[in-house]
């Protein structure tokens, strides 16, 4: 697994990279308007410093990107700029849960590059992955291209206004133990629900009892818990530090390392990818300076 960041150039295409990849039909088995501006705007900087190509595509490429919700604003962003620089390259994006795009990518989904929001879904398509993660074998991942891309943090958010007094991940153990709040957290296929299920285990509640004694609710996505907070349906919700600067949401409180570990976003290139050497050029460019100033921008840490 690489890890050493790539210092700051432009990636722009010449021609022959557009046709380098034979499309295979699936995995094998080896046995919000704030962090949209200001991601723009870094974006467009980003664009700006770096020098054009004198050489065009020979063909049009449309890189299948497969990304973590978490990654909307940022990635929509860096994507415009990427373009504007390799003017034959255009992209497809999918954002949705981890959990979700993971399993698209497993039934034979085309996806030339996945950014996941852990570290879990992407160790169940890789081969190089120890087997007590991927059950089933499962070959989908370039092992050599992948990298761990980013770094967000884990928040806790409440309704503008909310008299709760829950204002400390300690306040809303104290509030889930009592049952007089309702709280949204992430699906357990979802990386932030994932993440929740750790903190929640960290203060020694039972997230089960909790669900079935209707104090938890829950989304298929860490947009849909952002949703349900700013619409005060829920008393609390938990997600990443950058979706609550999208939703121009203060958080509450940060997760610390002690409650659920770190939050790392790892990147790959699809074994499957119709368009590999492509795909590992913007992997290569979402490695530099620039695109790092973009997802830092919004709360990122890039690595």
């Amino acid at each position: 697994m690489k890890n050493n960041r790539i210092s700051r150039r432009s990636f722009l295409y010449a021609a022959g990279l557009a046709g380098a990849s034979a499309v295979l039909t699936a995995c094998g088995s080896s046995s919000s308007s704030s962090a949209a501006s200001s991601a723009s705007s870094a974006a467009s900087a980003a664009s700006s410093a770096a020098p054009a190509s004198s050489a065009a595509a020979a063909e049009p490429v449309e890189l299948i990107v497969f990304a973590a919700a978490s990654l909307t604003e940022t990635l929509t962003a860096i994507g415009e700029a990427y373009s504007v620089e390799n003017p034959g390259v255009t992209f497809s994006f999918n954002f949705d849960s981890s959990g979700t795009l993971k399993t698209q990518i497993q039934e034979g989904a085309d996806c030339d590059l996945f950014i996941s929001a852990g570290q879990k879904q992407m160790d169940q398509l890789d081969s190089a992955a120890s087997a007590e993660v991927n059950t089933e074998g499962l070959d989908c991942v370039d092992s050599d291209s992948r990298v761990d891309l980013l770094e967000n943090k884990v928040v806790l958010c409440v309704p503008e206004g909310s008299d709760k007094g829950i204002d400390s991940f300690d306040a809303l153990a104290e509030h889930l133990e009592a049952q007089d709040i309702l709280f949204c957290m992430g699906n357990s296929d979802v990386p932030v629900g994932q993440y929740t299920q750790k903190i929640l285990a960290y203060y020694g509640l039972d997230e089960e009892a909790l669900a079935a004694a209707g104090v938890i609710t829950y989304g298929s996505n860490v947009k849909e818990v952002t949703t349900q907070v700013i619409e005060a349906s829920v008393d609390a919700g938990v997600v990443y530090c950058t979706d609550a600067y999208s939703a121009g949401i203060t958080p509450a409180d940060e997760a610390t390392k002690e409650m659920c570990g770190q939050i790392i976003y790892p990147a790959a290139v699809m074994k499957a990818a119709p368009h590999a050497d492509a795909a590992q050029a913007f992997l290569d460019y979402l490695r530099t300076e620039d695109a790092g100033a973009v997802f830092e921008s919004v709360g990122f840490t890039a690595l």
